[in-house]
């Protein structure tokens, strides 16, 4: 992570029966898991509605339909020990493929080749802090 950039992001919020779609990560510093919806970095001269079809499509090879854009979050967080900033353009989505919402979890691959886990997660573990969901004010926005 790049202390002096701050990296635009665009990330989908997939809803289906009280459940978001998040990627599990961990934080080895705090020892803390967290939730993160499906997205990633803005490429320079693509619009962010654009990145969220792509970054969909490469990391768990679906297409999007009904894109809707909810707001904007700037977030500052710490991850592993080092401060991290970002510009993160929220949306809400569907599958065109109603197959993703009958699994509870499926594999994702990011760029560099590593797989990630995806869930289909109760809202209400997020709204009552069982469960960790980023960036922060992400719940707000839903």
């Amino acid at each position: 992570m790049n202390n002096q950039i701050i990296r635009p992001l665009a990330i989908c919020i997939f809803q289906y029966d009280e459940k978001i779609l998040v990627a599990e990560g961990y934080d080895n510093v705090k020892g803390d898991y967290f939730y993160r919806p499906v997205g990633g970095g803005i490429e320079y001269g693509e619009k962010s509605s654009d990145t969220l079809k792509r970054e969909v499509r490469e990391e768990i090879s679906a297409e999007i339909t009904d894109i809707e854009f909810l707001g904007t979050i700037e977030n500052i967080f710490t991850f592993n020990g080092e401060v991290g900033h970002e510009i993160v353009q929220v949306y809400d989505a569907s599958f065109e493929d109603f197959s993703f919402y009958s699994v509870d979890s499926f594999e994702g691959i990011e760029d560099n080749g590593e797989t990630f886990k995806v869930f289909w997660k109760p809202k209400q573990s997020f709204q009552n802090n069982q469960l960790r969901l980023v960036p922060e004010a992400l719940l707000e926005l839903i």
